[in-house]
């Protein structure tokens, strides 16, 4: 029985991994990303995140102003050692027509990070991913959790610039109406309906 080695990336460097070395590592499972110099593993998605991912993804891309458009699941660089994957952004029209990089946007490119809350991500999407985007400063934060009879409930955050951190602005059930980062309509309750 031959034992095929094992990648690079298996055991990290003293001090973690830089983007650059995340960038360069091929053979890694999708959506991995890069939490404080470490590589963050995801579960497979479960069918509700991808219908919230969908509808998300596709309301924010309708709704928003000619020089904005929404995307997914692209990793967002936040500095030397952090490359989170937020599950939908709102990015300039710049960037997303931007040829170099391809794989990723810059922080300052993002006016919105959507991270949909699955069992596996809860400490990440609550704590740790919303400092990251406060800190790069990133303006707004959505985090939407699974309720009671697979509910959407969304929390909306906005970046407080005097102290650097997110603050709530709404708590949203069946309709999420806000004015903030541009006026926003969204049915919550059509989750898996077609668009």
């Amino acid at each position: 029985m031959t034992v095929e080695p094992l990648p690079d990336w298996v055991i990290p460097p003293a001090g973690g991994f830089t983007v650059e070395e995340f960038l360069r590592m091929r053979g890694l499972p999708k959506h991995t990303e890069l939490i404080d110099g470490s590589l963050i593993f995801v579960s497979p998605q479960r069918k509700w995140h991808r219908q919230v991912l969908d509808l998300f993804r596709r309301e924010l891309d309708l709704q928003a102003p000619p020089h904005l458009r929404a995307d997914r699941e692209m990793a967002v660089k936040l500095g030397n050692r952090q490359m989170p994957e937020p599950d939908v952004i709102v990015v300039t029209l710049d960037a997303m027509n931007r040829a170099d990089p391809e794989t990723y946007y810059f922080a300052e490119d993002l006016f919105l990070a959507v991270e949909v809350v699955s069992p596996d991500s809860e400490e990440r999407d609550r704590d740790t991913k919303p400092l990251k985007y406060a800190k790069a400063g990133i303006p707004h934060y959505w985090r939407v959790e699974r309720g009671e009879d697979d509910l959407v409930v969304v929390y909306a955050y906005e970046l407080d610039p005097v102290s650097n951190r997110f603050v709530p602005v709404g708590i949203f059930h069946d309709r999420l109406k806000i004015s903030v980062p541009f006026p926003i309509d969204i049915d919550l309750t059509a989750i898996g309906q077609r668009g």
